[in-house]
């Protein structure tokens, strides 16, 4: 398991990364639907991936950003601001795993 990790983790470090850039620019007003769609894409993506390693956590963080991000409706400043919790809570559960 621990290679499977190895393997994975950079992968799952860049989706993180995906996830706080979108944070910050829906925080800024700026998310563009590209950005949105590739927030969508790595949320989807973690949910799997660190449900298949044990983080439960940040599975459902994950599936919470990933409603987010599907939804076609404006993001508040309110949504903006879980949006860098949840990424931040993702990146400690991911960083707690090492």
């Amino acid at each position: 398991m621990k290679r499977l990790w190895a393997q994975y983790f950079p992968k799952i470090e860049e989706r993180v990364v995906e996830l706080e850039s979108a944070a910050v620019s829906c925080i800024q007003g700026n998310l563009s639907d590209d950005q949105r769609q590739r927030a969508r894409e790595a949320a989807h993506k973690l949910a799997g991936v660190l449900g298949t390693f044990g983080i439960d956590r940040g599975t459902q963080l994950a599936r919470e950003a990933e409603r987010y991000y599907s939804d076609s409706g404006p993001l508040t400043q309110g949504n903006a601001m879980r949006q860098a919790e949840i990424a931040a809570q993702i990146r400690a559960s991911v960083a707690a795993k090492q």
